[in-house]
């Protein structure tokens, strides 16, 4: 038996050490522990909730906009809040550009090097290179002149004795599979990625004046005026503006994303059967199609128990609970008994291994994640668990349409989707979705100027004293990477008691008081290793869900205590 420890694992947002037991070239059991705490729930306490969605945007830097649009719904929910057409057809085009550019990003510069060996493309000819990018694609940058010069670019690199941007992982690995053609191919892409979403995100620049925190959220609207006659605000110029960059996007997606996660994945089938976790998987839908509290979501809601697509239960918010039996903090009834996130308590109390230190005490607590459940049952959420209840609903149709695609070409069936793989198709076809469902959206705020209505804030209940004197509200939203809910308690117009309930949370916190283990520490039992000092394959599963720690501990400590150490042997 071999103890492994990846700490830092990188190519993610804030600090996770993961820890195996690694058997006969397989990983046994497995702990996820994120080792940093921030506390942003503990200072929103006493302020006014109108202003918690700046606040709450901060707990991540990668994040960002879907704190602030959680934590705006469950403060219209408490206090009653209706935005208008306009302010959710502008969230809407807001939450679908940070999905999208987020889901290239994440298959191109966190996940990609996990699969794609680049120091390999330093062997490829060139012109086999443009006959492969040219067989699965239309993408005018396909020429062998082309990519002759993304491999002397990556010569340089080398020539330096450094290999910038790709100097970190496990080059030679014997479980890379791709040829040095396709290493060069995923290379260049990789490169043309940095650029293509730095032209996406302008989206959040024009709709929220900047990228990453905007600063055009509400409650109860959007702060961004809509007139067609005026200069100073969303006008025609805008909307033909959206069109050119919703157009880039499609053809990005469309032409070089989707093409290359199926190329890649052709090399490595054998992974649509390593990483299934917890087989649960829960979906708070997203995206409303209407006005109201009932509104149909494009994105639709809903739970899958042991991989049965065949029944999709409702999702009940009084049915999450969160754990704390192997996480630092204190809770006022006990470890061991779960808390409603409305009746949550964040009561941090660090009572781990000074580091730095060999092993987790993972008989004790060793987390600054808590462990949500639902129905005491763990849930897997992101994008694999949006498309699997979209598919299993049968809306939207488009992505029943994909996933068939992608499973056809493949030459796999269905069961291959509750996968690391899967979890990488699934990212691809939610992009596609996302950016094909953002022409609608943007034509449907031109109809509105058109219509002459301008409507963007409810102003009735901006004032507090229009509030109930006390008052609940739990806001969700789908993010990049799962189910993220906010819960707020508001007394006398202040702030009493906030949760956030995030995607990282949900997927990576520890075992509860049963000894379940949560999605990441499941999905890794099972996981072949061929090379225990080099844990590549443990790799490929952890970033498969896109960690976010900062999300999911939500401040610096205002003694300076260190409270960890990072280092890298």
């Amino acid at each position: 038996m071999t103890h492994v420890v990846v700490d830092p694992v990188t190519r993610i947002e804030g600090h996770l050490r993961v820890e195996a037991e690694v058997d006969g070239g397989m990983v046994k059991e497995a702990w996820s522990s994120s080792t940093m705490f921030r506390g942003i729930e503990i200072i929103l306490r006493g302020r006014d909730p109108r202003d918690a969605w700046a606040f709450t945007q901060r707990i991540c830097g990668v994040c960002t906009t879907v704190h602030a649009i959680a934590s705006i719904r469950a403060v219209e929910k408490a206090i009653g809040a209706t935005p208008p057409p306009n302010a959710r057809i502008l969230r809407n085009l807001i939450m679908a550009a940070q999905n999208v550019q987020d889901h290239v990003i994440h298959f191109y510069h966190l996940h990609a090097l996990d699969w794609v060996d680049i120091v390999s493309a330093l062997d490829a000819d060139p012109a086999k290179t443009a006959t492969l990018a040219q067989s699965i694609s239309d993408w005018p940058l396909s020429s062998a002149k082309y990519f002759a010069g993304v491999r002397d670019k990556l010569k340089a690199f080398v020539a330096r004795g450094q290999l910038g941007p790709f100097a970190n992982a496990y080059w030679g690995h014997p479980s890379y599979r791709l040829p040095p053609e396709a290493n060069l191919m995923a290379t260049a892409h990789y490169l043309e990625a940095l650029d293509w979403q730095r032209r996406f995100i302008k989206i959040h620049a024009i709709l929220g004046g900047k990228n990453p925190h905007l600063q055009s959220f509400l409650v109860g609207g959007m702060a961004t005026p809509v007139d067609p006659d005026s200069q100073n605000a969303l006008n025609m110029d805008t909307i033909a503006a959206l069109e050119k960059l919703v157009a880039d996007g499609k053809d990005f997606v469309s032409r070089v994303y989707i093409p290359d996660v199926l190329a890649v994945a052709s090399f490595y089938k054998d992974w649509a059967s390593i990483g299934a976790g917890v087989g649960n998987y829960m979906a708070y839908g997203d995206y409303p199609m209407s006005d109201g509290e009932n509104a149909e979501l494009y994105l639709p809601t809903g739970i899958i128990h042991a991989r049965d697509l065949t029944k999709i239960a409702p999702v009940e918010h009084a049915r999450i609970s969160e754990y704390i039996s192997h996480s630092w903090y204190d809770y006022s009834v006990g470890p061991d008994k779960g808390l409603n996130p409305f009746k949550g308590e964040t009561n941090p109390h660090f009572t781990g291994p000074k580091p730095p230190y060999e092993r987790l005490e993972v008989e004790q607590k060793y987390s600054w994640l808590k462990s949500p459940r639902y129905d005491d049952a763990p849930m897997e959420v992101g994008p694999l668990a949006r498309m699997l209840v979209a598919y299993a609903s049968g809306r939207p149709s488009r992505v029943k349409e994909l996933v068939d695609m992608a499973l056809s070409k493949l030459g796999v069936g269905p069961a291959a989707l509750f996968s690391t793989l899967g979890r990488v198709a699934a990212r691809a076809i939610e992009a596609q979705v996302l950016v094909e469902s953002m022409d609608k959206w943007v034509q449907d705020l031109a109809d509105n100027m058109a219509r002459r209505d301008y409507r963007i804030q409810d102003n009735e209940k901006w004032d507090p004293s229009t509030w109930p004197r006390e008052c609940f509200g739990a806001g969700f939203h789908e993010a990049p990477r799962g189910a993220l809910g906010h819960w707020v308690h508001i007394a006398d117009g202040k702030i009493v008691n906030y949760q956030a309930v995030v995607p990282s949370t949900w997927n990576a916190g520890p075992r509860d008081a049963k000894g379940q283990p949560g999605p990441y520490e499941a999905a890794l039992a099972g996981t072949p290793v061929a090379k225990p000092d080099q844990p590549l394959e443990i790799l490929r599963t952890i970033h498969s869900f896109d960690p976010c720690m900062a999300c999911g501990v939500h401040v610096v400590d205002a003694t300076k205590r260190e409270l960890a150490r990072v280092t890298i042997g």
